[in-house]
């Protein structure tokens, strides 16, 4: 459900409230803090922090920015992990993210318009084992190929469809 920007704001401002004398050492809790509430870093939770810290919104992008924890847009409900680690790569994860790409109509980073699906390049999920593999909200699916995508996206949506107020896992 989108958050309207009123509500965001007061939310934002509620997560300022918890570092009432914030310095800049504060800029990474805070972050943190209004990732975790609101899901991303809006522009608007940009400008309120700098607000509150006294510091330009360039400063607070070029830190979320260095970090990779970090995300500009919401996830989608259904949020999938690409691993390139040194295993993946090697099995062809490189074809599987392209077939995704392709598959979704986004790339790294991004949601699709519908919300649905959003995707992340990870530079290691710690399932080399089961490489490729991939991560749709923290459930492993190894051994992906290109002619598995579309019927692990389909299983998604199935699940979707049979139980849409399910939270993380399908």
């Amino acid at each position: 459900m989108p958050v309207s920007s009123t509500s965001m704001a007061d939310r934002i401002e509620t997560i300022l409230t918890r570092y009432p004398n914030g310095k800049r050492d504060a800029l990474i809790p805070l972050l943190q803090d209004i990732q975790e509430d609101l899901g991303f870093l809006s522009r608007q939770a940009v400008l309120q922090v700098g607000r509150h810290l006294n510091l330009p919104a360039s400063k607070i992008y070029g830190v979320a920015t260095f970090y990779n924890q970090f995300r500009f847009e919401p996830q989608g409900r259904f949020h999938i992990q690409v691993c390139r680690g040194t295993a993946c790569h090697v099995k062809g994860s490189a074809i599987v993210l392209e077939t995704l790409q392709q598959h979704l109509g986004i790339g790294p980073n991004q949601t699709s318009r519908d919300g649905q699906f959003s995707l992340e390049v990870v530079a290691c999920i710690g399932a080399c084992g089961l490489a490729p593999v991939i991560s749709i909200n923290g459930e492993f699916f190894g051994g992906v190929t290109p002619e598995k995508i579309p019927d692990i996206i389909e299983a998604v949506r199935r699940q979707d469809q049979k139980d849409p107020d399910h939270d993380q896992h399908f």
